[in-house]
């Protein structure tokens, strides 16, 4: 068989594929123009080398296409086969475990170091400075010798960790991913340099931004039949600027600075790159942003340069520049432009490193029911497994609240074994009970209580269920890794399996329940390598490491709207290119500091620089600038403040306003133009729709429909906000209480009420003494069992406490004139003649000698004036009025010769009832003619109608529509029939 021979000049071989070029489509394009008349066979004996698993696909889509022929053979950079054995790279997962366990070691010995909440991010940090020393062939030899005497304190600090990653086991040989890189990369140069492979090697689309990258790119550019071929190429770099990139401290941030370094160990020029093919793009335009992209400093260059660029409104025509108020107007200016896309046939595709943005066009496009072709995925821990798992490892810590609870409950992958239906009735039903009995951190003793009261098939083993992972897991003190992982996954499994007798549910299906199955077996596979973990150091483990993995969305995406991080975007072509979020932060995105080294450290060690991640930034900008249609957009706002323009962005507006000559004011003016069109698009979009403000509502229903029973505490309501007990009383609806309950006003009443409730009725039946101690111990016994926040009780505690002398003197007056006590007294009084009946439950009933009534009711706040008694709060007086009446149960009728509020508030005191200027009589009289009034067909329930503080918000305000009126507006009176929601 003759050799094949692609190239005739010797090596080492450098070509290169300007910026704006298809890459894939040009590297086939430019072999195939090589091989000329070479028989077929002669094209599978091409060897390319790609570096990432993206563009294999698409070299492979390309040849699909046809016509049929035999294929190269293209492997990965990371799937190089060497004859030497070399073992498999350790894992992830085990490397950090292992750093792990010495970190917690180093840190219970000097806990000054760092909290131990940052155990895996110090980890992660170790794990990663240890695999880039490998790769670039870097000792802790070459770190210590570092010249630190200026960094002294912090140095010290650092070495400490630093020690660790010497302590690192390594007795079964296994290397990090960049070390085992490195072996093979250096193992397959070896081999070829003992016997060079004589068929074509192409090594293209690489940058070499690392070390062993590098020197496989040289070993390939020097074989007899090797070639490198450089995507984005600047061939309009003057070499003067070629030589300015020799320094990395200076350099390594222009998109160009890997190729001249590339190119100095090679011993060439860059007049020695040649181009690969002839490539679609715009020559005017990669000169104007070559031009734009000049290491600093750039203005003298501008004023030299920029003159010879010619006309700069031609090579704009197709560039947008959307220059959005804040990041949702750029999210729907980009989704417009991908949905025209998709209705007109065009491929378009968003590239940023923003993953908060591709959420909001993702978002905004769902409106259309467009699925993007998200290149990133998802990220494995807010899918439902991930989340599910991050859930349940929470439960190793304590005990769940009601929200934790409840959000478990309701996860859709909860119970998914069988009776799924039940299950979420029986949540339900649970949600509004605990809601009712104010239980934010609920028991066993709470589920059993609330099952007892359903009548469901399932109750009973579903509150066994429940108690069984809601109450037993909690372990949170130190436990083996290996115990940990197992009880991780069996405990998920129950939740998902339910009440079935066996199974996992739902908790492994599709394909991201298989990517947290395979991510919690590696985790167990790797665990001995682990050391005891508490639940919480667990549970940030566990997130961290679900949070490394993505996966991709099951539904099928539409095939021509796509969003590409910067990576996917370097091997992909599309017909309009959209740079989202170009601000700093962004493009490029902001370096993490290194806890560990700073950039001249990091230089005199040979490790990367932290501008390497933004040369390669800057190179995916001058790639993808060069498109056929491009947008740049970006927010002037975000959530926090201004934000400040990209570096590259600024570069190039301020490189166009500086060339009137050529129209680069112009030029800058249309593109800006451009985009003005389509964000008055978003405008229009955005644009709310106006809608009639609702009135102040009066319903009117049907006498038939309206309460014939109230109680003494809904009469204030019903005179200053009527429309209240329509909501409560006719519609029956209820205010949910919160979850997670704070001590309110309410709470702190309630718990108040039965304190002294407890403690009155112990006196009176002379189970407890009247005594201070003997108070404050039953107020310690209610606030122990009721009250669940440990500030409030004490607080509680404390006011009851000033409280309890005062309180003292009063009772024993009480308690000598009283004959019987009697606490939370129901009476009722009917007005026969209209067919309605007031109830009340009064606090406290006592009996004296002459058989009358004393009515008291115990106040946490302020107690009712007696101007207030008069006209609103009539609480009492209607009390006593039923007293006299119709009396409190088996009491009777009886005169009542005192009604007193009892305020327990900041200042105590006692507010009598103004019996003598409102007898029961008259207040019972007066009453009924306002039970009357509310028969009438024609009275409406206003909202609203005489509060007492305009800014109090009440419970129905949503329903009433509050803040589309005001209180000063007219009531819209509207008689109701009986069918509900009609008007009469």
């Amino acid at each position: 068989m003759t050799d094949l021979r692609l190239f005739d000049t010797p090596g080492p071989r450098l070509f290169g594929l300007p910026p704006g070029s298809d890459f894939p489509a040009d590297l086939l394009a430019g072999l195939e123009a090589r091989l000329g008349d070479a028989p077929p066979h002669q094209r599978a004996r091409v060897q390319i080398i790609v570096n990432t698993q993206r563009m294999r696909r698409r070299i492979r889509r390309i040849f699909d296409t046809g016509p049929a022929g035999l294929l190269p053979r293209v492997d990965l950079l990371t799937d190089l086969d060497c004859r030497a054995p070399i073992p498999p790279s350790v894992s992830a997962i085990r490397r950090r475990l292992e750093l792990i366990r010495l970190i917690s070691a180093l840190l219970d010995a000097e806990p000054d170091l760092a909290p131990r909440a940052a155990l895996y991010d110090l980890a992660d940090s170790l794990a990663r400075l240890l695999d880039e020393m490998q790769g670039e062939r870097v000792t802790l030899e070459d770190i210590a010798a570092l010249d630190v005497s200026d960094l002294s304190g912090h140095w010290a600090r650092a070495q400490r960790f630093l020690e660790i990653v010497g302590q690192v086991p390594r007795a079964d040989d296994l290397p990090d991913p960049e070390e085992r890189q490195r072996r093979v990369v250096e193992t397959l140069i070896a081999e070829w340099d003992a016997a060079p492979p004589q068929h074509p090697v192409i090594l293209a689309g690489s940058t070499g931004s690392r070390g062993a990258t590098h020197l496989l790119m040289q070993a390939v550019a020097r074989l007899p039949q090797g070639a490198v071929l450089l995507p984005g190429f600047d061939f309009d770099l003057p070499q003067a600027i070629w030589e300015q990139l020799d320094d990395p401290l200076t350099g390594e941030d222009h998109p160009q600075f890997r190729f001249r370094k590339l190119m100095l160990g090679l011993g060439l020029e860059p007049s020695d790159v040649r181009p690969w093919a002839e490539a679609a793009c715009h020559p005017a335009r990669n000169r104007l942003v070559s031009l734009a992209m000049r290491p600093a400093p750039v203005t003298h260059q501008w004023l030299e340069e920029g003159p010879g660029l010619g006309a700069l409104e031609p090579p704009l025509e197709g560039v947008t520049l959307i220059k959005a108020p804040g990041p949702r107007a750029e999210a729907m200016a980009i989704a417009l432009r991908l949905r025209h896309a998709a209705e007109s046939g065009e491929v378009a595709a968003l590239i940023t490193p923003d993953r908060s943005l591709t959420r909001q066009v993702s978002a905004a496009l769902t409106r259309w029911g467009i699925l993007p072709d998200d290149s990133a995925g998802t990220p494995l821990q807010t899918t439902p497994p991930g989340r599910l798992l991050r859930q349940v490892a929470d439960l190793f810590d304590a005990p769940p609240t009601a929200v934790k609870m409840l959000a478990l409950l309701k996860h859709p992958l909860t119970h998914t074994g069988q009776d799924r239906g039940p299950h979420l009735e029986l949540t339900r039903r649970l949600e509004l009970y605990l809601r009712r009995e104010a239980r934010p951190h609920p028991g066993p003793e709470d589920i059993r209580a609330f099952v007892e009261r359903q009548h469901l098939p399932l109750a009973e083993p579903w509150a066994d269920w429940l108690c069984q992972w809601a109450f037993t897991t909690a372990e949170p003190g130190p436990v083996a890794l290996e115990t940990r992982v197992a009880q991780h996954r069996a405990l998920a499994e129950t939740l998902s399996r339910g009440t079935a007798p066996e199974g996992t549910g739902a908790l492994w299906d599709k394909d991201e329940g298989t990517a947290a199955l395979r991510v919690m077996e590696k985790l167990a596979q790797d665990a001995p390598h682990g050391d005891v973990f508490t639940a919480r150091d667990y549970g940030d483990l566990a997130s961290a490491i679900l949070g490394t993995e993505e996966v991709r969305n099951p539904d099928e995406p539409h095939p021509r709207v796509l969003i590409w991080g910067t990576l996917e975007a370097r091997v992909q072509g599309a017909d309009v290119v959209i740079l989202g979020g170009l601000n700093e932060g962004s493009w490029p995105e902001a370096t993490q500091p290194d806890p560990w080294l700073n950039r001249q450290m990091r230089k005199d060690a040979g490790l990367l620089l932290p501008e390497r991640k933004i040369g390669l930034s800057a190179h995916d900008f001058q790639q993808a600038v060069a498109a056929k249609e491009v947008w740049l957009t970006r927010a002037l706002r975000n959530q926090d403040a201004e934000t400040v323009p990209s570096r590259w962005l600024n570069r190039l507006t301020n490189l166009l306003s500086g060339l009137p000559g050529q129209g680069g004011p112009g030029a800058l003016a249309a593109m800006e133009a451009r985009g003005a069109h389509w964000l008055g698009l978003v405008r229009g979009v955005e644009a709310p729709v106006s809608a009639p403000r609702a009135p102040r509502p009066s319903p009117a229903p049907p006498v038939a429909a309206r309460p014939r029973e109230l109680w003494v505490t809904d009469i204030r309501t019903l005179i200053r906000d009527p429309y209240a007990i329509y909501a409560k009383r006719i519609l029956r609806l209820r205010r949910l209480n919160p979850l997670m309950r704070d001590p309110d006003a309410m709470m702190r009443g309630i718990v108040s009420h039965t304190a002294i409730e407890t403690f009155v009725q112990g006196v009176n039946e002379g189970r407890i003494s009247l005594t201070r101690a003997a108070l404050l111990s039953t107020v310690s016994e209610v606030l122990d069992r009721d009250v669940p926040w440990g500030e409030a009780r004490a607080l509680w505690r404390a006011r009851l406490d000033r409280n309890a002398d005062w309180f003292l003197r009063g009772e024993e007056a009480r308690q000598a004139e009283a004959l019987q006590v009697f606490t939370e007294k129901t009476g009722k009084a009917e007005i026969r003649e209209l067919g309605f009946t007031l109830s009340a439950k009064a606090d406290r009933v006592d009996l004296d000698t002459h058989g009358r009534v004393h009515l008291f009711d115990y106040k946490t706040g302020t107690p009712p004036s007696e101007a207030q008694q008069k006209t609103f709060d009539k609480q009492l007086l209607l009390e006593a009025a039923i007293a006299e009446r119709a009396g409190f149960g088996d009491l009777g009728p009886r005169p009542v010769a005192q009604a007193v509020y009892i305020g327990l508030g900041t200042n105590p005191k006692e507010v009598p009832a103004p019996l003598g200027d409102e007898p029961p009589g008259t207040v019972w009289e007066n009453f009924t003619e306002l039970a009357r009034a509310w028969l009438e067909p024609e009275r409406g329930y206003t909202a609203r109608r005489a509060m007492e503080e305009m800014n109090r918000a009440g419970d129905y305000d949503q329903l009433s529509r509050h803040g589309e009126w005001e209180d000063s507006d007219a009531p819209d009176l509207r008689p109701l029939s009986m069918e509900f929601g009609h008007e009469a």
